[in-house]
């Protein structure tokens, strides 16, 4: 009795302690929301005052401060939102209880916009559940919504025809219409323009709120930046499903860029880091499906990537970078990590000695590394056994051209610029031949640095991020906008939708159905293993090893599956298929094409491969 007293006092000990420290987090939390009010405010007060200067003395100047707490306060009011929305635990249905700043009266939606209607039938339209009486109608209620469709604004009105029981007076009406933001009147359309808008094609949100203005919509950009930051917290678990998937990935390929960030209360700006960490295997694995995860940090101290990196155990791709040394110590947990230079940066190198000199040796050096580059184009989209055998001639040309730069090294000036650019590439010589030795990685981290150059031209357009909060809210949308345009999805249409049915309630636990990937999905493992099969197959089939009837039934199949996905062939003529290697060596010169056969194969026609 008193060993199970004893037991329910520390229990009950351990409860309050937990209680105690949700409650700590909690007044934390409210803490930092009224502290982001507060510094709102004192901005828009700034602001004002800047705006009304504008015209007098070094206007110029005045306008770029103004510009720059127009950008501090659209990264501040969308994190108030999404603070908001952390402590809560879910976007808020109504005006928050506690004290909160006072917001103006929303006006109403412009009349001239054209309207559509959307009638939500009351449950009881039919009948009274209570008594089985007719319904009358009672009056109704109309919810506008603004909507975004590409290239103009439409309102939609929902309407929901109230009833009331002529027998027993109950009264039956529709719910409201389900929104991803129901505090405000934005449809996902809508929402999704402003993500894309502000992320993908770079433009402020002050900028949108001038731009619709035009339109004859007035949208504060306050009001952007509530949705925006609300619309983030709703999106935040795509974005580590995405993680997930990048970092369960055999290689990656990293690279970062500065970005220039607001230091508050300073009027400068400090240089923030934005990361990139790409998945792309579809060079090898044509199955595999491509993602990328952003990161944002205040520096570019070697812990950020190391805290990125934890989970990962593979081969990184990147840049001499010092930071990313201890990543491969061979004591690190999980596993250590492989490096793999990149050809492209000691090509670059060379590149510039040369267009300063073009008669320097320098220009032997660029033909020895584009021969390399020669033999990736033939081995594009081989499987990564074949990549691997047919890079035994890239080692030997590799090693030809280092024998080559300590040649020229042993004679160049130990200053010039050809000697250290040779010295940078001898002193990676073997990270930069590691790639030779295993057909699953790549000569170069182009793709790390291609999904970075939107970054790159969009500074032009805003500069500099208005907080530290708004780099990682950006580093965040950047992930699931780059990660649709690598699986080829248009950002605007996947993301409208995405919101609309977490809009109406999509299930938590379902959340791959939403991934811009594998048709809302990420491929198992069973179907990577299927389709990789289906690969060798054909592969053998094209060079007529693997059967020994070579116009048997298996190979018509294959050849009226690729046809049929071409759009050559329908299925009454699966029973005709001509008896020709021809299809195997367009399968295997065609990767477009080939590729699309794969996925016709996978979504219905193996189980009628195997039966043959």
């Amino acid at each position: 009795m008193r060993a199970r007293l004893a037991a329910s006092e520390q229990a009950l000990e351990a409860e309050r302690t937990a209680h105690d420290a949700t409650r700590e987090k909690l007044e934390t939390a409210q803490n930092s929301i009224l502290l982001t009010a507060l510094q709102i405010e004192k901005f828009k007060v700034q602001l004002a005052r800047l705006r009304r200067m504008k015209f007098g003395q070094s206007s110029e100047r005045l306008a770029l401060q103004a510009d720059q707490l127009e950008l501090t306060l659209e990264d501040l009011e969308a994190e108030h939102a999404y603070a908001e929305c952390v402590v809560d635990g879910h976007v808020p249905e109504e005006a928050p209880a506690r004290t909160a700043p006072r917001k103006p009266r929303r006006a109403p939606l412009p009349d001239h916009l054209p309207r559509d209607e959307v009638m939500h039938a009351a449950p009881d339209a039919d009948g009274c559940s209570a008594c089985g009486g007719t319904m009358g109608k009672l009056g109704e209620d109309v919810t506008e919504v603004l909507e975004y469709v590409p290239g103009r604004f439409r309102v939609v009105r929902h309407v929901r025809p109230k009833l009331s029981c002529n027998r027993c007076d109950a009264i039956s009406q529709a719910p409201a219409p389900a929104l991803p933001v129901p505090r405000g009147r934005a449809g996902p359309g809508l929402l999704a323009h402003v993500i894309v808008s502000k992320f993908a094609d770079h433009l402020p949100l002050y900028r949108q709120s001038q731009i619709y203005a035009r339109e004859g919509v007035e949208i504060s950009r306050s009001t952007m930046a509530d949705w925006l930051g609300q619309a983030s917290w709703l999106l935040q678990p795509l974005v580590d499903r995405i993680a997930d998937h990048v970092m369960a990935s055999v290689k990656l390929h990293a690279d970062d860029t500065p970005v220039p960030v607001l230091a508050p209360g300073t009027g400068k700006t400090a240089t923030g880091r934005l990361w990139v960490y790409l998945r792309d295997n579809r060079r090898w694995s044509h199955l595999d499906k491509p993602a990328a995860l952003f990161r944002y940090s205040p520096d570019r101290k070697g812990e950020r990537p190391r805290e990125h990196l934890k989970t990962f155990a593979g081969f990184l791709q990147a840049d001499a970078y010092a930071g990313f040394e201890r990543l491969y110590a061979s004591d690190r947990q999980p596993a250590p990590i492989t490096p793999v230079a990149c050809w492209a940066h000691a090509r670059r190198k060379l590149n510039d000695v040369y267009k300063a000199d073009p008669n320097s040796v320098a220009l032997q050096g660029l033909q020895m590394i584009g021969e390399l580059y020669d033999v990736e184009r033939q081995i594009g989209r081989e499987p990564a056994d074949f990549r691997r055998k047919a890079r035994k001639l890239s080692k030997l040309k590799a090693l030809d051209f280092f024998a080559w730069a300590d040649d020229v090294l042993s004679k160049a000036s130990a200053r010039s610029p050809l000697a250290e650019a040779l010295r940078s590439a001898a002193k990676l010589k073997p990270q930069l031949l590691t790639y030779t030795d295993d057909g699953r990685l790549e000569i170069d981290n182009n793709p790390a640095e291609n999904a970075l150059r939107g970054i790159c031209l969009g500074r032009k357009n805003w500069l500099f991020a208005g907080a530290d909060c708004g780099g990682e809210r950006a580093a965040a949308m950047y992930s699931l906008l780059e990660t649709a345009k690598l699986n080829g999805v248009n950002p605007q249409r996947w993301l409208a939708d995405v919101l609309d049915r977490i809009g109406k309630g999509h299930p938590i636990n379902r959340i791959e159905e939403l991934l811009p990937c594998w048709g809302g999905r990420l491929p198992t493992a069973s179907q990577c293993a299927r389709v990789s099969a289906l690969q060798d197959s054909i592969k053998g089939a094209a060079r007529g090893a693997n059967y020994p009837h070579r116009h048997g039934y298996v190979k018509e199949r294959f050849s009226t599956a690729w046809r049929r996905c071409s759009g050559e062939a329908s299925a009454a003529q699966e029973v005709d298929a001509p008896r020709d290697d021809s299809v195997f060596r367009k399968a295997a010169t065609h990767p477009r094409r080939y590729r699309g056969m794969r996925q016709f194969t996978s979504l219905g026609s193996s189980s009628r491969i195997a039966r043959a």
